[in-house]
């Protein structure tokens, strides 16, 4: 009886995960600033929510960093939002608008495969990938914006929109103390890198 319910609710799990992906999956890839006629501060919190790489990055960091402890979650709270502002305002000096698929899908597939693995990494190479990474995001929104006409409010928008996401994930993966909580946010990171592998391979296919 125990194992049916296991197997059930992992279904469930998968169920779930695969909904979330298919809903995350874009149709169309814009990297533009989205207009929401509320000002630029909303225009950049939008513009964060509808990217799925910028979201699915930031995620993966916040399981990453919740499953790796509570200080693991307060060094990623407090760094990848300034980080990823610093990264915006470099963006917004190119003249052009720097586009970087590879990169962008390698940030959350590497960081959902190390939160499916469930190492427990040092505090400094958690730093070190939320630098890169925070930074690599933050430059292509800011590149991006310069070409839409968003400034530094859109891009301190975005910043809000990750420190509230990393700081609502990161608590709550902290607070799991089952073993099957934690099981669920391995999924989590497996499917985070599954959807990286799929849109890899689209970016290929494109190139080819």
């Amino acid at each position: 009886m125990n194992r049916q319910f296991k197997s059930k609710r992992k279904q469930k799990i998968h169920g779930i995960a695969a909904a979330l992906a298919i809903l995350l999956w874009p149709s169309i890839s814009q990297a533009h600033l989205v207009n929401t006629g509320l000002g630029p501060f909303y225009d950049g919190l939008s513009h964060f929510t509808m990217s799925p790489d910028d979201l699915l990055s930031a995620l993966a960091l916040a399981l990453l960093a919740g499953l790796s402890g509570a200080r693991a979650g307060r060094n990623v709270l407090f760094l990848l939002p300034p980080i990823w502002l610093l990264g915006g305002l470099f963006g917004l000096r190119m003249e052009q608008e720097v586009s970087l698929p590879l990169f962008s899908i390698l940030s959350f597939l590497v960081a959902g495969a190390l939160v499916a693995l469930d190492r427990r990494l040092p505090l400094l190479l958690i730093s070190a990938l939320t630098c890169c990474f925070g930074f690599l995001h933050g430059f292509l929104n800011g590149s991006a914006m310069a070409q839409a006409g968003g400034g530094f409010l859109a891009l301190f928008g975005i910043s809000v929109a990750v420190f509230l996401l990393v700081a609502l994930v990161a608590a709550l993966v902290v607070s799991l103390k089952a073993q099957w909580a934690r099981i669920t946010v391995r999924v989590a990171g497996s499917w985070i890198t599954a959807i990286g592998l799929l849109m890899l391979g689209w970016t290929f296919r494109g190139v080819s």
